[in-house]
């Protein structure tokens, strides 16, 4: 049986993970922080760490992005992307006014993870302005964390399946600022993805750029373009080693068994570069755009 370890059950990890691996048994492994995910794979104790990686509308997500190019030496082994539709959630007995409507002046504290929070800035801004607003480490602990205080006034956004999971209600569905609000997951591990078949198939690579080569970066995306291979992803993150030292991060739309992205990668080291491949692996679309989170 497989072993995946995921950020906490009825989060929407735990429902994209589940999304990918279908019928399959699986073990999830729970943990509250996103450096025990990576960690539980790396130590071997599970074989895939499932990692939210972008979304829509809060773009990448730093923190899980330096943790896969600095803090492990674990390959991207596919890719999916899951509808994420965040739900204002809590008591309906506190939250509702004598005619059973909501009364967002009754709700002083909204918590969830910062992630999920910015999803939803126009929702808290308009309805929710007076409310303080606390991150936590996943939307699942904020919703525990409304769980375990009663009468505190407290609400959380999450997943309709954390709310089951804890026994509160979805107060408001959809409070998410855009409706088509997909998150980007990564599946990482030591052995390939292959209990599902796509024809699609991605690249991710890391590129520092030799620092005494003026248009280096001009020259790397000239690689690619050249050959007409298609890049859906470039982005810059320092280096940690110096102010204004940066290495780019890049997704090209080809697996690296071509002829064409080897060759490419053989010219870009050719010019100075340093080039690591993060993976190369299936990328797999939306199985339901009405999928319920």
């Amino acid at each position: 049986m497989l072993k995946a370890a995921v950020l906490p059950a009825g989060s929407t990890s735990d429902d994209a993970a589940r999304q990918l691996f279908g019928a399959m048994e699986v073990e999830y492994r729970y943990h509250k922080l996103i450096a025990d995910v990576f960690l539980s794979t790396v130590n071997g104790d599970t074989d895939y760490s499932v990692i939210p990686i972008e979304n829509t509308i809060d773009g990448s997500v730093s923190l899980h992005t330096d943790w896969l190019v600095n803090e492990v030496e674990l390959p991207i082994q596919a890719e999916w992307v899951y509808p994420s539709v965040q739900n204002l959630i809590g008591r309906s007995s506190e939250s509702l006014d004598d005619e059973g409507r909501l009364d967002y002046d009754r709700i002083v504290k909204v918590m969830s993870h910062p992630v999920a929070m910015a999803q939803c800035t126009r929702f808290l801004r308009e309805r929710l302005p007076h409310a303080e607003l606390e991150n936590v480490s996943s939307t699942t602990e904020a919703i525990r964390i409304v769980k375990d205080n009663p009468g505190a006034g407290w609400a959380a956004i999450g997943q309709r399946s954390g709310a089951v999971l804890h026994g509160l209600d979805v107060l408001q569905e959809s409070v998410t600022d855009h409706n088509n609000n997909y998150t980007r997951f990564l599946l990482i591990g030591r052995e390939p993805f292959t209990a599902r078949v796509t024809d699609a198939f991605k690249t991710s690579i890391q590129i520092t750029l030799p620092e005494d080569f003026p248009g280096a970066l001009h020259q790397v995306l000239s690689a690619f373009a050249w050959r007409r291979i298609n890049l859906s992803r470039i982005e810059s993150r320092p280096t940690k080693k110096k102010l204004g030292s940066y290495y780019f991060l890049m997704d090209i739309e080809m697996s690296l068994d071509t002829v064409l992205l080897p060759a490419a990668i053989a010219e870009i080291e050719a010019l100075g570069c340093q080039v690591r491949v993060l993976g190369s692996y299936p990328s797999f679309s939306v199985i339901s755009t009405n999928s319920e989170v």
